[in-house]
Parts: structure tokens; sequence; C-alpha cells
């Protein structure tokens, strides 16, 4: 199978038990009705990211969908935790692109989902044979790549939470979901 669709996705959720706050976290996402299944970091020719809704609208209960996910937990009060997925799509939509997923303690949304994107336009960046210092700050690199004119766009999506104050388990989740 090889996806014509992928769609970004995130959630939260709390609870006293850890594997239903991770329940919790994929109903927020809106995906929590389908057996997920964890792949990595290729996003296929000529897939089109597409919005939630649109996507969704093409899955039934039940069936077996393919997503990089990115999952954090916690139980501890306060503690900040992040789950961010980063996509980098090439010009050329004929060529794969890559989606990285990051998951962080402590980090706040912008920097970890910034992580997650400069990850995923690294990996592609490299695969292109892009030269670049890898030391520089993600927005110069970002620059370079899209004036090198191999990277159309680079996008993240990311989720936050801080743990609950009566240490609850809290678990926030990112995803691209496949949609075939």
């Amino acid at each position: 199978m090889i996806p014509r669709k992928a769609f970004p996705t995130k959630g939260t959720g709390v609870h006293r038990d850890k594997l239903a706050s991770f329940e919790l976290a994929l109903r927020d996402a809106g995906i929590e009705k389908f057996n997920l299944v964890k792949v990595s970091s290729i996003l296929p020719p000529n897939c089109s990211v597409v919005t939630k809704e649109e996507g969704l609208s093409d899955l039934s209960p039940g069936e077996i969908v393919y997503c990089v996910l990115a999952r954090n937990q916690t139980d501890e009060p306060h503690r900040l935790i992040a789950s961010a997925i980063g996509t980098a799509i090439p010009l050329n939509e004929e060529n794969y692109g890559y989606i990285s997923e990051h998951h962080s303690f402590g980090e706040d949304e912008e920097t970890a989902g910034m992580y997650a994107e400069d990850i995923a336009a690294t990996m592609l960046a490299t695969t292109l044979g892009i030269e670049f210092d890898a030391d520089s700050a993600w927005q110069e690199r970002e620059q370079i790549y899209k004036a090198r004119g191999h990277i159309f766009n680079t996008t993240n999506i990311c989720q936050i939470a801080k743990g609950d104050k009566d240490g609850l388990w809290t678990t926030v989740v990112a995803a691209m979901v496949f949609v075939g």
C-alpha cells in the first residue's frame, strides 16, 4: 500500500491509568477508533498532506491505519512534556519526503515543533545531497534548503501539556496519519 493522502493531528489525555490516558489522547486527536500501526519516516511521492477532517472522512472504524506517531507521558505533577511531528516535502513531488517524530521534556511548543521540523528537513536534505553546516541554526539551514530549490515546504505539529497537578497520567500525541 502506498498512501495517497496523509494528515497531521494531535491530542492530550489525562487519567489515573497510563493506558487510559493514552486512549484519551488518541480520542482528542480523533484517531482512537483505528488500529494504528507505527511506521518510520517516509512521506511517499505524490502523497498530499490534507486536513484532518478530509483524511478522517476516508477512514472507517476498526481499519488498520499506518501513522508516524510521537507519544510522551508523565505522572509527575507540572512536568512539561511534548510530542511533535515534523514534515519536509520536496519541491519535486515525484520524490519522497520525510516525517520525523520528537518527544521531549521541558520544551515549549515552538521549540519542540521546530526541532521536529529541523530533523525532517535535515534528513531530506542529506538524501538530496545538499551540503550545509549541521551546527548552524535551523532558520539559516532552512533558507539554504529552499534557496537551492529542493525543499518546497516544511511544517510541524506539536502537542504539549504539563503533568496533572495531582499526579494523574498525562499523555500527549502528535501523528501523521496515512490514508490509502
